[in-house]
This record gives structure tokens, C-alpha cells and sequence, in this order.
């Protein structure tokens, strides 16, 4: 109680201790969209479903997330984060609750869609941060945090392959559901109480999402770049689960949680980048990220039954997507400072309905044409993210327009 009243009497700035709690608190939520993907072929297995069946519970929790994204996340921006933050916690536990009980394919189906909803806690985190960060170091400490989100999408996928060979796919749900309501419990303590910024009904507030877009050109073309990234992402580890399973590599569901941690590099390099953001080289390093992905997917498509070659490429994409992914979204916060809850709304809304359907498509490729097949539509998303980044920058779509408030 004498931390809730000391955090309400005082301006709260970010500290790197903060940084860190929000890191894990971000991670430990976002991971809850990614612990049923290493585990498809076996999902799929017990349901009695095809590779693509399997798939569609990821494109489910992508775009049930994209919905609490767009219809939850705004409401950052008028109230109390420090109730609205620990109260989605405790509903994804829930549904992830539900999802270690269900009794069949569809009702999974539902429960993965309500994962989805209701951990976003990690895209309210995150704007927060921008917050309460001093502009020296917001993309530092931004930076932070998302490296924190994405060492959970990365732990996640080991801890629940490891789960998963030792006690089944139900059990990683369950485990997932008591820290997710440890986690909710430990942040309605400690969050720090930040007057909301504007006092929008809700209709309106959802429309002015809509507006930021409108009102920046910066955003809009930010966004562009954002959906590329996110919708290879997910098509690359989607169809992955499939590749590392299947004959010459065959691995165990263990051993594909594993591959996850070559990704850890990514979340290093998404640190980086926000040092990079601060030192104002967003804009050049983006591009360099690009190279990298177009790179990432080529190594791929040669490598494909090759275990070492799919490392270096998952190495490589990570870094490429994660570092872009934190530079755009450090950019949008300076963008649009009055509206950061409502801009990281529309940003991740958009990245993951082109991550929904990157996991769609993925699938459906793998299913008629193979890994090559995938690897090649892979490389034709990091070809056009390159031309917008390129159109973009020599035309000035990236930077802030002092004529918009």
C-alpha cells in the first residue's frame, strides 16, 4: 500500500530497474501467443488435424491479438494503467486456463482466440515506458522493454517445447497460467500511477486511432514496414515447426523449443537499435535491417535440410526483424507524443494482421509447394519492405511533419 502511495504522490520517472520489471512483465504476457507454436505437429497430431489445420491456431491467436491490440490498447491512453494492466493479466490467465482443459480441436480454437484478446498487457507496457522516459534515453529504455518481449516470444517457444516433451502440450498452459497470474498480481502492486491523456469516450477514442494514422504520414509509411516485417516473421517460424520435424532433420518437439534460442541474438540486437534510435540513425539502420532479412531468406531456401544453415537464418531474421520492429516503434512514440498508446495500437494491430496472414499463407504454401515455396515468398515481402524503405527515405515519409500537432 506504501508503494502505491508513494508512486502517486511523485512524478515516477523510468529508471533501467522499472525498464527491467516491465521487460519481464512484457515477456512473461507476450509469450502466451507463442507457447502452442513449437508444439503444432504435435497439436496437430492429437487433434487429428493436417499441417494447415495446425496452423490456423496461430493465425486464431494472431488475430484475436490484433483485435485486443486495437480495441483494448487505446484505452491506455485514458485510464488507469495501473488497474487496466494487472486486470488483463488475470483474464489471459484465464484463457490460458481454458486452453490446458479444453476438450477438442474447435473449442481450441475459441480459447487460442481469447489468449490472443487478452494478453496485450506487453503493447501497454511499452508506450507507458515512452512515458515515463526522458527524451535522451527513451529509445534506450524503450529498447529495454523489447528486448524483454522478445526474449519471452523466444523463451517461450523453448520452455514450451522442454514442457511439452516432459509433460505434454496441456501442461505448458497450466504453468503458463500461474505465472501470468503471478505476474498480474505483482504489477497491480509496483505500477506506477500515470494520469491519462486524454478523456475520449470510447467510439471516438477507437476512431482517433484511425486519425494518428490519418494525421502522420510518418506513421503511415512506418507502418507499411512494420507489416512486412512481422508478416515473414510469422510466416518463417510458423512453417518452420513443420521443416524441423520432417525428414532429413527430424527433431523432437524438445528440440524445436531449442532452436528457438538462436533467436535470443535478435533481442540483443533490438536493444541496440534503440541506442542506434537515440544517436539518430534510425532511418539508415532500418535499411541495413532490410538487407539482412532479404539475406536471412535466401540462406534459408539453400539451406533447408540443413540443421547449421536454418540456425544462421533464424539468427539473421530475428536480428533483422527485431532490430526494425524496435525502430519503428521508437519512431512512431516521437511521432506522435500526445497519442503513443493509440499509435502502438494501430502499429500492432497492423503487424499482426499481416502476421495472421504471413501464418496463413505460410502454411498453405508449405502445405502445396513446399519450404522452398515459402522461403521465396519470404524473400519478395524483405524485396518490397526495401523499396517503401527506400521511396521513403528519399522522399522524407519517415520524418516528423512540424506542421501536424
Amino acid at each position: 500500500m506504501g508503494m502505491r502511495a508513494s508512486a502517486s504522490k511523485q512524478a515516477v520517472r523510468m529508471t533501467k530497474g522499472l525498464a527491467v520489471l516491465f521487460a519481464v512483465a512484457g515477456g512473461a504476457a507476450v509469450g502466451n501467443l507463442y507457447w502452442a507454436q513449437p508444439l503444432l505437429e504435435l497439436i496437430g497430431r492429437d487433434f487429428e488435424v493436417t499441417a494447415s489445420g495446425a496452423g490456423l491456431i496461430v493465425t486464431l491467436t494472431q488475430v484475436g491479438y490484433a483485435l485486443g491490440v486495437l480495441l483494448l490498447v487505446p484505452l491506455g491512453d485514458v485510464l488507469r494503467r495501473s488497474r487496466l494492466i494487472p486486470a488483463l493479466m488475470a483474464l489471459s490467465a484465464v484463457a490460458l486456463l481454458g486452453a490446458a482443459l479444453t476438450p477438442g480441436y474447435g473449442v481450441f480454437l475459441v480459447t487460442s482466440a481469447a489468449i490472443g484478446v487478452t494478453t496485450v498487457s506487453g503493447q501497454l507496457l511499452t508506450p507507458l515506458t515512452g512515458d515515463l522516459a526522458d527524451d535522451a534515453v527513451r529509445g534506450r529504455m524503450v529498447g529495454i522493454v523489447a528486448s524483454g518481449l522478445l526474449i519471452g516470444i523466444l523463451v517461450s517457444r523453448t520452455v514450451s517445447g522442454l514442457v511439452a516433451g516432459a509433460g505434454g502440450w496441456r501442461a505448458i498452459f497450466v504453468a503458463a497460467a500461474a505465472v501470468t497470474a503471478v505476474m498480474a498480481f505483482v504489477l497491480w502492486r509496483v505500477l506506477p500511477e500515470v494520469p491519462g491523456k486524454t478523456s475520449l469516450p470510447y467510439p471516438a477514442l477507437i476512431a482517433s486511432v484511425f486519425a494518428v494514422v490519418g494525421r502522420h504520414r510518418a506513421v503511415r509509411w512506418t507502418l507499411a514496414l512494420g507489416a512486412c516485417g512481422f508478416a515473414g516473421f510469422t510466416m518463417f517460424w510458423t512453417v518452420l515447426t513443420f521443416q524441423l520435424s520432417a525428414a532429413p532433420i527430424s527433431l523432437t518437439v524438445t528440440q524445436i523449443g531449442l532452436v528457438g534460442l538462436a533467436g535470443l541474438i535478435g533481442a540483443l540486437a533490438a536493444q541496440r537499435a534503440g541506442r542506434l534510435s537515440d544517436r539518430g540513425w534510425s532511418i539508415p539502420a532500418t535499411g541495413i535491417a532490410w538487407l539482412a532479412a532479404l539475406a536471412a531468406w535466401v540462406i534459408a531456401g539453400y539451406a533447408g535440410q540443413s540443421l547449421i544453415g536454418l540456425l544462421i537464418a533464424v539468427i539473421l531474421l530475428d536480428v533483422a526483424v527485431q532490430g526494425q520492429n524496435l525502430l519503428n516503434q521508437v519512431r512512431l512514440f516521437e511521432v506522435a507524443p500526445e497519442a503513443r498508446s493509440r499509435a502502438n495500437s494501430a502499429f500492432v494491430f497492423t503487424n499482426f494482421v499481416a502476421g495472421a496472414i504471413g501464418s496463413a499463407a505460410g502454411s498453405a504454401l508449405y502445405t502445396a509447394d513446399g519450404w522452398v515455396a515459402v522461403c521465396i515468398a519470404g524473400a519478395v515481402i524483405a524485396g518490397v519492405a526495401l523499396s517503401i524503405w527506400a521511396i521513403g527515405r528519399a522522399s522524407g515519409a519517415f520524418a516528423a511533419d512540424p506542421a501536424l500537432p
